[in-house]
């Protein structure tokens, strides 16, 4: 008989605490620091003053925990605890339950009255649910309220108080059905048979609203439950019994029987899973526990394992050698047990014998996981019957014993027995190279689909070899070669004649995806006759740490000659690591230079008016400017900018500046690859009013009637008309006069000069005044 060799480690494997798995399990919830990662909380579920507290006494509220360790049931199952209901309204109340060990992503079912473990309406519920048991304050939990299946009937308002129920187990919306169940005090009329006896009746809560924890059993509220699951010797399942110690008289606690053994046909799954959960809604309580104790129902039918002898194992001085004790090697009579850990003993006089205390079974002492010696330390692992041992120097071809124990997975413990490993000279370390090259590498990158040939040498003659990927054993790779082809650290250990193995240097080998990269896609060069730079379109582009591409037109580009491609067209762009020989996809390029070059032209006028320029008239500033593209072709987009602040995106558009002044007009047009060309005149608006008179005027023909001005850009003017003596014949402030038609007092003139005067004010505040000499004509 001898170990299995699994690896022998370059490190020392340290550990500050050992997961528990199986019975006996004992949680106070006393202290943070004294639980264990194997503790689950859920929801509003916290520990709160050496307890852990599920819900406060507030509305709307759900908490959870369950122990993330697996339980058998194959010799049944026993479970106390202590629960505190107190402080609040009455609701609604809480469930311990069980359920399969091996549900993946555990979900608690629906709250309210399912209490976390059954469905309620379209919630599911709990996964792998096997058992639960409510105390149900409220009364909801053990009616069919919620979409739940089954429970108590008659009540006049469907409500079952103080009522203790049993639920099967279910899948999503089905199951979960209701079992069995018992009224512990004020039963409704018609249901006195399922209630206790009155003798016997108690309240579920230990008070209401203002009230506190009742943690003393010699005082009135005081609860505690043993909850027991045995093995259904005549029938499929288990028999539960469920008993409850419970104080209602001062210093006079009793055991009351709830369920006294009723069959629960239901087979459980290989292993199981303990919690608790509690609900509160439109009425509250805080719910509580401490003191969880899970154990072993059936203790008297199980044995303890029993251990083997082992002498003819083999260690090397100075490296770390690691082992395993299968539980194919040792004697496991218990149904369903594993090894759960190992003990060291210097002599088989300091084993202890198993404690008496229950919950010391449970523990593997910390104290003996690590036995220290003169020729070297043991040290349990953290996966059932491994080990390791680290021989120290001076001690070779000697051989050390020490004493063992084993606890399996029901807290049950070997006598002891020996182990004998004789110290061996550790050989020097080997080293890998990589093909014929003779440097040392840490990292060998490769390409897709290609492969590296390592090879181990040293100083000794060396009977065989065990080549390693990420610390796995890689099967068959047994000779001083080994081909990689996949992502990994590589080592190998060397054995000399003596089975003591020199170990190598790591190699990692690596397949570096290919970087990401942006580029511009199409590329433009806008001037014609010009190259374009294609590394400026490339985010981040490196070619130092990286090699680029590019192809197209019957030519290839390879880093920096891509800074001055003069030919348009379709290419492919790739990008590779610069040790490495292997591209990337190709991605595609679009390169395009324009063949003529992009010009912008306008011209403008007054709108609707030919009015060009000083040579037309002149500009005013109310005049409405018609600005007209004469730009290529190929523009798509126009912007504008009128000198004033003002824009536009229109192609012809239009624009009043509204007071004199010198504007610089900017047109700026895009073709579609987003060239762009400007062009730029400027507007001058050196007057800001326009004002002729005319030389005569015909009062006696249709046309030409009237004297009068034309004028622009003015807001007010009076006109003053005077005969050849000086004297006022026709005065009108109207600024949109006919004029004056020849007469005085409804009496036409002579033939002959006349003179007039014209006073006004310039949209920007300029004063006009102009005179001169006219004739009027008969």
């Amino acid at each position: 008989m001898k170990f299995l060799i699994l690896a022998i480690a370059l490190y020392l494997v340290s550990f500050n605490s050992y997961s528990q798995v199986g019975f006996p399990y004992c949680e106070t919830f006393s202290a943070e620091e004294s639980i264990g990662s194997e503790t689950v909380y859920g929801g509003s579920a916290r520990l709160v003053d050496g307890v852990l507290r599920l819900t406060d006494a507030q509305r709307e509220q759900n908490g959870y925990v369950y122990i993330d360790i697996p339980f058998s049931p194959a010799y049944g199952i026993k479970a106390s605890f202590e629960y505190f209901m107190y402080g609040g309204s009455g609701a609604d109340g809480l469930t311990v339950f069980l359920f399969d060990a091996d549900v993946q992503n555990f979900r608690p079912g629906g709250f309210g009255g399912a209490f976390g473990y059954t469905q309620r309406d379209n919630v599911p519920g709990m996964t792998g649910g096997y058992l639960g048991i409510g105390f149900d304050a409220y009364g909801n939990y053990s009616n069919s309220s919620e979409g739940k299946i089954g429970g108590f009937s008659g009540s006049p308002n469907g409500l079952y108080p103080n009522s203790i129920s049993i639920r099967k187990s279910g899948v999503g919306l089905n199951g979960y059905q209701f079992v069995n169940g018992k009224m512990t005090v004020d039963p409704p009329s018609g249901s006195l048979g399922l209630a206790l006896d009155v003798e016997y009746q108690f309240p579920l809560s230990s008070g209401g609203q203002g009230t506190g924890r009742v943690t003393d059993p010699a005082i009135p509220g005081y609860r505690k439950v043993f909850l027991e699951l045995e093995p259904n010797p005549n029938g499929v399942g288990c028999l539960l019994k469920l008993e409850m110690v419970v104080t209602t008289v001062t210093n006079e606690p009793r055991t009351i029987t709830i369920f006294p053994g009723v069959p629960f046909p239901y087979e459980p799954s290989k292993n199981l899973k303990i919690g608790f959960a509690a609900s509160t809604g439109g009425e509250t309580n805080i719910h509580e526990i401490r003191n969880l104790i899970v154990e072993v129902s059936n203790d008297e039918g199980l044995q303890n394992p029993a251990g083997v002898d082992f002498s003819d194992f083999a260690s090397c001085e100075g490296q770390e050698n690691t082992y395993y004790i299968t539980d194919e090697e040792v004697i496991l009579p218990n149904e369903n047990s594993e090894i759960r850990c190992l003990q060291f003993y210097a002599s088989l006089d300091d084993i202890e014998q198993e404690s008496e205390d229950i919950c010391a079974q449970g523990k593997c002492r910390e104290e003996n996981r690590v036995l220290e010696l003169p020729q070297g330390t043991f040290t349990a692992g953290t996966n059932g019957g491994d080990f390791t041992f680290f021989p120290n120097r001076g001690f070779t071809d000697q051989s050390v014993t020490v004493y063992y124990t084993i606890t399996d997975t029901y807290g049950k413990s070997s006598v002891g027995n020996s182990m004998t490993l004789k110290i061996q000279e550790s050989p020097e370390p080997v080293s890998i190279y990589v093909g014929d090259n003779p440097v040392l590498v840490e990292e060998v990158r490769l390409c897709g689909g290609e492969t590296v040939t390592l090879t181990s040498k040293g100083d000794e003659v060396y009977e065989r070899y065990e080549w390693y990927k990420d610390d796995e054993l890689i099967e068959g790779a047994v000779s001083e070669k080994f081909t990689a082809n996949t992502i990994g650290e590589y080592l190998v250990k060397a054995y000399n004649r003596k089975n003591c193995p020199a170990i190598s240097n790591s190699v990692l080998v690596t397949f570096p995806e290919f970087p990401d990269f942006d580029y511009m896609s199409p590329l433009v060069g806008c001037t014609p006759g010009q190259s374009v730079n294609v590394t400026t379109s490339i985010s981040n582009y490196d070619p130092l740490t990286y090699d680029y591409k590019l192809t197209g037109e019957g030519q290839t580009y390879l880093n920096d000659e891509m800074k001055a491609i003069s030919i348009a067209g379709e290419y492919e762009l790739q990008i590779k690591h610069a040790d490495l020989d292997c591209y990337s996809s190709p991605e595609p390029l679009q390169i395009v230079i324009l063949e003529e070059e992009l010009l912008a032209d306008f011209e403008f006028e007054i709108l609707g008016t030919g009015v060009k320029g000083e040579e037309d008239g002149g500009f005013y500033p109310d005049d409405e400017f018609q600005f007209s593209d004469m730009s290529a072709e190929d523009a798509i987009s126009w912007n504008w900018d009128f000198g004033d602040g003002s824009k536009s995106t229109e192609q012809n558009p239009t624009h009043i500046y509204g007071k004199k002044g010198d504007y610089d007009v900017i047109l700026t047009i895009t073709n579609e690859w987003g060239c762009e060309a400007s062009d730029v005149k400027r507007v001058s608006i050196v007057r800001s009013y326009r004002l002729m008179f005319p030389t005569g005027f015909t009062p006696l023909k249709d046309e030409n009637q009237f004297f009068v001005p034309k004028s622009k850009g003015l807001v007010s003017g009076q006109l003053l008309i005077f005969n050849t003596w000086g004297n006022l014949i026709f005065e009108t402030d109207d600024i949109n006069t006919i004029g004056w038609d020849g007469k005085l007092d409804e009496k036409l003139l002579d033939a002959g000069f006349y003179v007039y005067r014209y006073n006004g004010i310039a949209t920007d505040g300029e004063k006009v005044t102009k005179a001169g000499k006219f004739k009027l004509i008969r």
